[in-house]
């Protein structure tokens, strides 16, 4: 027999040992579910690239996210899917108290007062142009756009919302966002900036179930380029002193090396956004019969975790709750 002192595969040898010696744990608490908004009643537009997800009206959203709950699942991410009738190049749409985003959240908080809602702070799902800033000229304007930022997030947190969570990536809009809530009295509304959020080409199936995608161009002037890491230190070193209470990286599994750098260096809980192209891709493989779908799923959002995201939005909330 071979003279070993170290036997790493003791650990190993049994699931009960597995299990004492396992270092990252996935709970329900962790997961945020993404969820999207139509108008109407009763109406449900089941996404094809993104199966088992479906744009909801407002009262099937409110039996979804009851629904959640029961599994365990108890934070949410709100998106509105709107006509292009409701759309226009200012967004005001996203701060009309009677347009469908700001009554779903009053009446999910009315119904539900123990979920916690995300709300999304972006000019894209109402701009007539697609972006998620205000457009002149072919260029986006940054500090223009900030001012409809303060309107959007204000109205969100009037209408009730918990967390309202910028992903625009315009300079500043973090400490412009916290000034307009905190001069509105808003102190307890959280900020969930969008820190490190890639121009990437994982968004595919989200911007088919919002109908968002850009005009023109593409969103390279504020996304961040894919090849940058200490780049993403900057942002953050910006958004912790601007006031946010979590940084967020977006996509997730492309970018766990980024998760595993912010966790490092700040004390805020780090989110990390699953997006729908990580969501889409291993769907279908799983409905290809390539690889089992059930097991991929756990282990990719393990990986979220081990990389260091205390927090993870993703599709596969449901089914994770309901295996947990």
């Amino acid at each position: 027999m071979v003279d070993l002192s170290r036997r790493p595969r003791r650990n190993r040898k049994s699931e009960a040992v597995r299990a004492l010696t396992q270092e990252t744990f996935l709970h329900k608490e962790d997961l945020i579910y993404p969820l999207f908004l139509i108008e109407g009643e009763n109406k449900q537009e089941p996404i094809a690239s993104m199966p088992g997800i479906a744009r909801l009206s407002l009262d099937l959203l409110l039996e979804e996210i009851a629904h959640c709950m029961e599994l365990g699942i108890r934070a949410f991410a709100l998106f509105p899917a709107l006509p292009e009738s409701k759309k226009d190049r200012f967004a005001t749409e996203s701060y009309n108290e009677e347009g469908i985003y700001l009554k779903a959240i009053r009446e999910i908080k009315r119904q539900l007062p123990a979920a916690c809602l995300i709300s999304d702070v972006a000019m894209d799902p109402y701009s007539s142009d697609g972006h998620d800033g205000l457009v002149e000229n072919g260029k986006i304007l940054n500090d223009e756009t900030l001012e409809i930022l303060a309107k959007m997030a204000v109205a969100q947190a009037r209408a009730g919302v918990d967390i309202v969570a910028p992903s625009d990536m315009m300079d500043g809009r973090v400490g412009y966002l916290r000034q307009a809530l905190d001069d509105e009295g808003f102190t307890e509304v959280s900020i969930m900036a969008y820190t490190a959020k890639y121009a990437s080409a994982f968004y595919g199936p989200f911007r088919d179930a919002l109908d968002s995608a850009p005009k023109f161009g593409d969103k390279k002037t504020y996304q961040m380029n894919p090849a940058n890491a200490k780049e993403a230190l900057i942002e953050a070193d910006l958004d912790f002193a601007e006031g946010a209470d979590f940084l967020m990286v977006k996509p997730a599994l492309p970018y766990l090396d980024v998760i595993k750098l912010l966790a490092e260096h700040y004390p805020l809980p780090i989110a990390a956004y699953n997006v729908s192209g990580e969501y889409a891709m291993i769907k279908a493989a799983a409905n290809q019969g390539w690889l089992d779908g059930e097991k991929v799923m756990l282990e990719s959002l393990l990986s979220i975790k081990r990389a260091g995201a205390k927090i993870i939005l993703t599709y596969f909330a449901k089914e994770v709750a309901a295996l947990l």
